[in-house]
């Protein structure tokens, strides 16, 4: 088989790196990939942006690939898929349509609140006025949201009416281009943030491990928000009765509210959650794709062939799958960024150390990196994942830390307290 996966980031060198464990997988085209997906056996990166769907659309005729895999967002809202249907390619990931619950927010609030799925009460607004007239009246704490997609760099949780009425000014002042223009303000949830992937056919949906990231930029969860500086996975006080509720809270009717709206989606269904104290599970957001840094946690644990799975959701028979199989061990990651993210970052610094990380038994997954004349350059502002496993969550931080520090680049930044909840529990 041939197989393309669309992106360049950790998640998709992730999935080229797991897709790649399946002996019939003869080749894969990362579009465009990075400097880790350009150094895999059997996968190849061709210079071709996530975003240019023309571009992807004629190279997989082209190629006669057998399946396309797509990582980002930005080419789903687009209608990446569509494209490729139209073209008879199979494709692992939701049409424009069903890419819309993660490309508005507003429209994503609706469908929960026509499914009765649990989520914070919430207010749309288009217009700057309203939106700070509806702060001053709720009050602080308060969560701001950029409508459409920012690359995570949407959402603030305001602490004062002043930092909530800042984000406004954000927003409606242009920082996330058209996805500012309409805002969703949310009452604050309480708890603790878990992600749960689920893949589906449009008719069936399994989920995998609970996972959950670090998202500030500062240890103890502060500063700016990011697209993740961390993960773990799987998440122990998340119990089999709590993914119960989940899967039929949540999950199902999600699944059932995208049906009744005409909505065909295969493709992975990515609910952000908070779970209260109580542990009742709401609705944070939902994505329509593989969580970053998620995946490069849960996929290591994944002992199902993954591209079982995938073709299995394609082909609709995800219910004849059976219960997914996983390694009894735990899994961390950490990641690795250019100093200065989220802000300002430089590029083309060059990286040492991967292969002295990866002979202490590391997985190192490449995100913002390209492989130059020989050697791994910086290239985004979150560069590398570093996943350990072990039996337990101390012996994973301690082997994923080693990893971190036998890999050096100028100005490079990393969390050193990623797992610190489940460690202190």
């Amino acid at each position: 088989m041939k197989v393309i996966v669309v992106g360049s980031g950790g998640r998709e060198h992730a999935i080229a790196w797991k897709l790649l464990e399946s002996a019939s997988v003869s080749h894969i085209f990362c579009l465009p990939g990075n400097g880790g997906t350009a150094c895999c056996d059997r996968c190849q990166n061709v210079a071709i942006e996530a975003t240019d769907l023309e571009g992807i659309r004629q190279f997989a005729q082209a190629q006669q690939v057998d399946l396309v895999v797509i990582g980002p967002e930005a080419p789903l809202a687009a209608g990446l898929a569509d494209a490729l249907h139209a073209l008879n390619i199979p494709v692992f990931g939701p049409s424009r349509a069903g890419a819309q619950i993660e490309a508005s927010k507003a429209w994503a609030k609706a469908l929960m609140q026509e499914a009765n799925i649990p989520t914070a009460t919430a207010a749309v607004f288009t217009t700057y006025g309203d939106a700070v007239a509806y702060v001053q009246s709720q009050g602080a704490p308060i969560v701001i949201k950029a409508d459409g997609l920012a690359a995570g760099k949407g959402v603030t949780v305001a602490t004062t009416e002043a930092e909530a009425i800042a984000a406004l000014e954000r927003a409606f002042g242009g920082e996330f281009g058209a996805a500012g223009n309409q805002v969703v303000i949310e009452s604050v949830l309480e708890g603790q943030e878990v992600s749960v992937l689920a893949l589906t056919d449009g008719r069936t949906i399994v989920p995998l491990l609970p996972a959950q990231d670090h998202k500030r930029i500062g240890e103890g969860d502060t500063g700016a928000n990011t697209g993740g500086m961390g993960v773990y996975a799987p998440v122990p006080w998340v119990t089999p009765e709590l993914m119960q509720r989940i899967q039929a809270q949540i999950l199902e009717p999600a699944l059932a509210a995208l049906q009744a709206r005409g909505i065909h989606y295969c493709g992975v269904l990515y609910a952000g959650l908070m779970i209260t104290p109580d542990l009742q599970p709401y609705v944070v957001e939902f994505n329509c794709r593989f969580g970053d840094p998620e995946t490069q946690a849960v996929l290591p644990l994944l002992e199902t062939p993954l591209l079982e799975i995938l073709l299995a959701c394609v082909e609709g028979r995800l219910d004849s799958l059976g219960a997914l199989r996983w390694r009894k061990e735990v899994a961390l990651s950490v990641v690795m960024a250019a100093g200065g993210y989220p802000g300002t970052y430089r590029k083309g610094d060059v990286i040492e150390g991967i292969p002295t990380a990866l002979a202490q038994g590391v997985q190192v997954f490449h995100a913002g990196t390209r492989w130059q004349e020989g050697q791994w350059l910086t290239h985004g502002g979150r560069v590398l994942n570093v996943t350990a496993l072990a039996e337990d969550f101390a012996t994973a931080k301690a082997k994923a830390y080693a990893g971190v520090a036998a890999i050096h680049f100028a100005d490079a930044y990393y969390r050193r307290d990623i797992g610190y909840r489940i460690l202190e529990a």
